[in-house]
């Protein structure tokens, strides 16, 4: 036999050439191997798995955490009232302790995240709002902070705020809040 290959047992001789698997049977005859096809398919799949997986990892990377003052005395809040605060259509917590939220900038993939991931929206959406009720004269729009460092900062100094941040970020200078 030349080139690559190897015999096994009282099997036909498999040669590799590079477009796949070619077998020689004993009447000298070639024919395309019906292995290949499938193992290329397999190496597809498995290779479109592993990308599903690096994205989900990169997902789970930028997992927001809900956090809030230590004062806020709710270790919960249900998903529309969340929703509610952070549209800035909801102005106190359920308890009666006003609230002041503070948020990422619009292009931060945290705040991307968060907004897309917990409340359900597009971060413009979320601006829309804001803008409305600004200039509306009916509301206000929450206060935004550089960083994840500031949002540390000003949710741990400020009573009553609540914000987000990677779940990796998280302190004990703020309460995290489950959603209900």
């Amino acid at each position: 036999m030349t080139g690559l290959g190897y015999s096994v047992g009282c099997f036909q001789d498999l040669v590799i050439f590079g477009s796949g698997f070619v077998c020689d049977d004993s009447n000298g005859k070639s024919r395309q191997d019906q292995g290949a096809s499938r193992m290329r398919w397999a190496l597809i799949g498995c290779l479109s798995l592993l990308s599903f997986v690096s994205l989900d990892s990169r997902g789970d990377e930028l997992a927001p955490a809900i956090i809030a003052n230590l004062t806020v005395q709710q270790s919960s809040l249900p998903l529309e009232t969340l929703r509610a605060i952070f549209a800035m259509r909801q102005r106190t917590l359920p308890d009666g302790q006003a609230v002041h939220v503070f948020v990422l900038p619009d292009d931060n993939p945290i705040h991307e995240a968060f907004s897309k991931k917990i409340l359900g929206v597009y971060p413009h959406q979320l601006r829309l709002a804001w803008d409305r009720a600004v200039f509306s004269g009916t509301g206000q729009a929450p206060n935004e902070v550089d960083d994840e460092t500031e949002m540390l900062e000003a949710v741990a100094s400020t009573p009553g705020s609540v914000g987000y941040i990677k779940q990796t970020s998280l302190t004990d200078q703020v309460r995290v809040l489950d959603i209900e």
